[in-house]
């Protein structure tokens, strides 16, 4: 009879651990994003893009939407017959964690290709050339100083970057080159817009920005001066998930196609 109850005992836990084993893998199934490569967007009618809110991605002039990101994401969309939603975070590394996540299907942000970004993230082929300037303020508008135009007068400066910018890779490698320290403060609230208008109003004195974004913004900011290069010209590319291959492969030949026609040209031209 104890035979019996112990026989009956071994079997309710193995029943038991093999119900919640299967419990588990229910709820780590479940945590697992849902794949949304190129088929399963066209079945679905909806592309989920991430872009910037900048004059270089997506911004309201008057009583319409403009930007360079913001028009090709809808030539994308027509071309594509798809509906396109939109969503606005400039934060880099929040939209790429988004696109990890599945909430979006595409990052169409200037993103600078590196190794780094690499090892988690496909990337189309490149879209701009770009390269990162030091942003800083005009003599005539810093009592007299000159802007600096050596890197080795970096050292020990402080230059304030949006938080997770790409650009810190780049000072982090530019602060050995020169074998002295370079301060980077990234800043949790702006972004690089925001940080460039800090830097006119004499409220921050250095930040980092793309070229084509401070090319903008020094028109309309005459105070400041955007003439020394941080880095050499990058590619610059638009962001999909690894498991994403048709994806990938369906962007770049709408982007070898697009770029050739008129309608680029004239985008192109028009933010650039």
């Amino acid at each position: 009879m104890k035979s019996k109850k112990t026989i009956y005992l071994y079997v309710f836990l193995l029943l038991a651990v093999v119900a919640v084993m299967v419990q588990l893998r229910k709820a780590n199934v479940k945590k697992q994003p849902t794949v949304r490569d190129y088929p399963q967007i066209v079945k679905s009618g909806v592309l989920n893009v991430a872009t910037g809110y900048s004059p270089v991605g997506y911004y309201i002039a008057g009583d319409s939407v403009a930007g360079f990101q913001y028009e090709l994401i809808r030539a994308l969309g027509d071309d594509w017959g798809l509906e396109v939603n939109i969503f606005l975070g400039n934060s880099l590394d929040e939209n790429l964690k988004g696109l990890l996540s599945g909430k979006y299907d595409l990052v169409a942000q200037n993103i600078p290709v590196n190794t780094h970004l690499r090892d988690s993230f496909a990337f189309t082929e490149p879209i701009t050339l770009n390269k990162w300037v030091l942003v800083q303020r005009k003599a005539a508008f810093n009592n007299g100083a000159e802007p600096i135009r050596q890197h080795l007068d970096l050292a020990k400066k402080i230059l304030y970057v949006p938080k997770s910018s790409p650009a810190i890779v780049r000072l982090d490698n530019l602060s050995h080159e020169i074998g002295d320290t370079i301060y980077v403060k990234q800043d949790d609230t702006y972004e690089a817009e925001q940080l460039v208008m800090m830097v006119a109003a004499g409220e921050i004195d250095y930040t980092v920005c793309d070229e084509k974004l401070a090319v903008r913004l020094a028109e309309r900011l005459p105070e400041i001066d955007i003439d020394t290069d941080i880095s050499f010209t990058q590619l610059e590319s638009w962001a999909v998930r690894k498991d994403s291959p048709i994806l990938l492969d369906s962007l770049n030949a709408w982007l070898n196609r697009f770029r050739k026609t008129e309608k680029f040209r004239q985008i192109f031209d028009r933010y650039y």
